[in-house]
């Protein structure tokens, strides 16, 4: 979900030749998007012969594989212990997967097969289990993994704010408001796609914001911005009904602190918790050495996925396209491998 405030951020569209370096992934968002997208046409997910579900996995392989392969070195962060902030956030998403779900069972029932994966997609969650395998396969893969205090999205930004990190990758703009100087958008799922309930198709690429260039554009701080996501609403916050980004633009331009924008529209919010949240974030202190790239072990990729029935074909294809060259160098030194 995220903050809503894309109506008022400019972008500037990618190729993949355009994207490159070290990007922070928020991974949890990653996963939930594999685990969403990656599915049969009855909605039902990749699984192996043991039920295990398997569509996580086949994303990060073979996306991860595809990124290294373009020069791209992804560094996937993991979240830690939610806020206590974020309890409704997750209640109420606990609630939309279990009406999908019975939304689910009731189209299976009618026989309305066009929308079975629609609602099936809304129940995707995503497990402690399910985590732990994409660190261990990244790992194996010599991708670096890091576990965030508490929000991914904040660890990434940190990360980015301090050099670690080109820039940070997610779907979500709460990211801009943690102070990712970059925000890449779509690196994960650019691609062909189908829009949903039509038999349309798009082509979807790269995304690149830059943070300073838009809030010199809307002639605002970075605090500002913060102040617009928690009028707007947060993961972490309501919000206020009837205001979206652009009323939220207007009126923190007109005001210089956000009591005073609450005594205009005669409102009483407790915005301090979730101002402090993003503008002073819990995050790990990693430095350069923690998230270096390490050579990465063929042999126990390749069991590890052959164990979830993947096909060895195409994982030996993909591993040799991604390991071709060695990180930040022109001389081969993998071929051996293969």
């Amino acid at each position: 979900m995220g903050v809503s405030i894309g109506d008022i951020i400019e972008n500037k569209k990618l190729t993949f030749d355009e994207v490159s370096g070290k990007i922070a992934i928020d991974a949890y968002n990653t996963l939930y998007q594999f685990l969403s997208i990656i599915r049969q046409q009855d909605g039902t997910p990749l699984m192996d012969s043991q039920g295990r579900i398997t569509s996580h996995l086949s994303g990060l392989f073979y996306r991860t594989c595809n990124l290294l392969e373009k020069g791209v070195q992804p560094i996937f962060v993991f979240d830690g212990k939610p806020s206590d902030l974020k309890k409704r956030t997750l209640d109420e998403r606990r609630e939309k997967k279990q009406m999908a779900a019975e939304e689910y069972e009731r189209a299976k029932e009618m026989g309305k097969t066009d929308e079975l994966k629609l609602y099936a997609q809304q129940t995707s969650k995503l497990t402690k289990d399910m985590a732990k395998e994409a660190m261990d396969l990244l790992t194996l893969m010599g991708v670096p993994v890091v576990q965030a205090k508490s929000e991914g999205e904040a660890q990434c930004s940190w990360m980015c704010k301090n050099n670690l990190v080109d820039a940070t990758g997610s779907q979500d703009f709460d990211a801009l408001l943690f102070g990712t100087p970059i925000l890449v958008k779509n690196l994960t799922i650019a691609g062909r796609r189908k829009l949903p309930r039509k038999n349309i198709f798009i082509e979807v690429v790269p995304e690149r914001i830059n943070l300073e260039e838009n809030l010199v554009r809307l002639e605002i701080s970075q605090q500002k911005l913060i102040w617009i996501g928690i009028l707007a609403g947060t993961d972490f916050n309501p919000g206020i009904h009837g205001i979206g980004s652009k009323k939220a633009l207007k009126l923190v331009r007109e005001h210089d602190s956000m009591e005073s924008i609450l005594k205009a529209i005669g409102k009483e919010i407790d915005f301090e918790p979730v101002e402090n949240l993003f503008m002073n974030p819990e995050v790990e202190e990693v430095k350069k050495e923690d998230i270096e790239f390490k050579t990465p072990d063929k042999d126990k990729i390749i069991e590890y996925m052959l164990s979830r029935n993947f096909s060895i074909e195409r994982l030996q294809s993909s591993l040799a396209r991604a390991y071709k060259e060695p990180f930040g160098s022109r001389q081969s030194s993998l071929e051996k491998w293969f």
